[in-house]
């Protein structure tokens, strides 16, 4: 672990730990509300937040391994969150903060776990999008929890 793996992993815990304290307040009304930016239910964005801290620090891991990425487009990611979606609809609060803190504990792990040198390796994620490196993919595990926890919080008034 280097300096910069360090930072970048006290910056999404400290995402983590905002969305937990909202995630927290929300009532069972508010679990319900349908987001005007996702179109899903607050419980589902929540849920997603959750689900993708598991899924970016698996392409952290991979890119900072020097792995490829198979080709993945994004029809093929709006599907797997339509998907998501429809198949956790239902989630309840308590299972899905549960699952939200385990997945970012992982998820801190696996930054902290890349060495500032791998940092700056590179593939492409998305077919036909400009490669990302490590790096950036770090900063994209905070930033999906801020596009998504900001539609929450819009949401419910938070």
């Amino acid at each position: 672990m280097g300096a910069k793996a360090e930072a970048l992993a006290q910056k999404f815990e400290a995402k983590v730990q905002e969305a937990t304290g909202v995630m927290e307040k929300l009532s069972d009304a508010d679990w319900k509300k349908v987001t005007s930016a996702e179109k899903w239910p607050v419980g589902v964005t929540a849920h997603h937040i959750a689900e993708a801290h598991q899924i970016i620090s698996g392409i952290v891991k991979a890119v900072a391994g020097g792995q490829s990425m198979p080709p993945f487009t994004m029809d093929a990611l709006n599907a797997m969150n339509a998907k998501h979606a429809t198949d956790f609809a239902g989630c309840s609060k308590s299972e899905t903060i549960a699952y939200h803190k385990k997945n970012a504990e992982a998820a801190a792990a696996v930054v902290r776990g890349v060495n500032d040198a791998d940092l700056g390796k590179s593939a492409t994620v998305i077919t036909g999008a400009p490669a990302m490196s490590a790096e950036q993919l770090c900063g994209l595990l905070a930033g999906h929890i801020d596009e998504h926890l900001t539609s929450i919080k819009t949401t419910v008034g938070a």
